[in-house]
């Protein structure tokens, strides 16, 4: 079985519900408590970077470390609500982005790739979409600039107004393409599995059948009540374990595992006030990958390195 061990790095304040255009990136000095799963460990990192982190010199200086010295694969990670260049759209942020008009959401995300490529001299082939947005234009657009591997759906997980992945499989395939005329995607999900096998498709056709309020209710609450995953904020020691288990009696072949680089600060996210809780995030992360190592064989590797083969290069 392969590890994905995937960190959205990205600047603070988005767990208080602001949308800034400005927002501090003081948090990548913290992404320091997670060398021991390279340096001890031999578990290489998948650093999704926005527009903000590599933006800034210092943080620059620290993701060129990660990726020459530890093994990290730099990728991207999109948040157009600070990405340039900025309209007024007269919506709230975070605006859904198959609602941005398609030559700016082009604009930003070329606003992105272009300083991941002047600071840190990486051309990305890993994405992952911020707030899970992952709608058609955004999987239209990425085949386009070069990225073979996204990372943005969440299965078992309703995203509110955005595209329904529910039912999305639990290790990766390949993405048709919305466009007609484009190229799959190899899709790497997080890791999340149903307790009882059928269950999301029984609870998908009935929640169809409701009211939108409490079909909203059931799907939303799914992943809480009848899945467990390895995300170590969403779910305690004992279900991450247990999804594990189950991937692996299914005959899954990859975990991948997500946090935001901001859960590593103290006061940056309402699960992780202080530095205890901090700590203990980090500890339970180690368990968990210690465990695992103990219970069966078991290979880190980067979102691109899961590329079949095959297909490398071909988008």
């Amino acid at each position: 079985m392969k590890l994905v061990l995937s960190i959205d790095v990205e600047e603070e304040g988005l767990f208080s519900g602001a949308y800034q255009r400005n927002a501090p990136v003081k948090n990548l000095d913290h992404l320091s408590r997670l060398e021991f799963l390279s340096k001890e460990m031999g578990f290489p990192l998948t650093l999704l970077v926005s527009w903000q982190v590599a933006n800034d010199p210092h943080c620059r200086d620290i993701l060129k470390r990660w990726q020459d010295e530890l093994g990290a694969e730099i990728g991207a990670h999109l948040h157009p609500w600070s990405t340039p260049p900025f309209e007024d759209l007269g919506k709230p942020e975070p605006v859904p982005s198959d609602e941005i008009p398609e030559r700016l959401l082009r604009a930003k995300f070329e606003t992105l790739l272009e300083t991941l490529q002047t600071g840190l001299g990486v051309t990305p082939t890993s994405f992952r979409m911020g707030r899970w947005d992952f709608g058609r234009q955004m999987q239209t657009l990425l085949p386009q600039y070069g990225i073979q591997v996204d990372a943005s759906i969440a299965p078992l997980r309703h995203i509110r107004g955005g595209p329904d992945r529910f039912l999305a499989p639990a290790d990766p395939y390949w993405l048709q393409p919305a466009d007609p005329n484009g190229r799959p995607l190899f899709e790497v999900p997080l890791t999340m599995v149903p307790i009882w096998p059928s269950s999301p498709r029984v609870v998908h056709s009935l929640a169809k059948a409701l009211p939108s309020k409490a079909r909203q209710a059931i799907l939303s609450n799914f992943s809480a009540v009848g899945a467990v995953g390895i995300q170590p904020v969403w779910y305690p020691a004992t279900s991450m374990r247990w999804a594990a288990r189950i991937h692996r009696r299914r005959k899954g072949q990859v975990l991948t595992m997500f946090l935001h680089s901001s859960e590593l600060m103290p006061g940056q996210s309402p699960h992780f006030p202080n530095e205890d809780a901090v700590h203990r995030l980090v500890e339970k992360i180690r368990d968990f990958i210690t465990w695992l190592t103990q219970t069966g064989p078991v290979q880190g590797v980067t979102l691109s390195e899961l590329l079949p083969k095959d297909r490398a290069g071909a988008a």
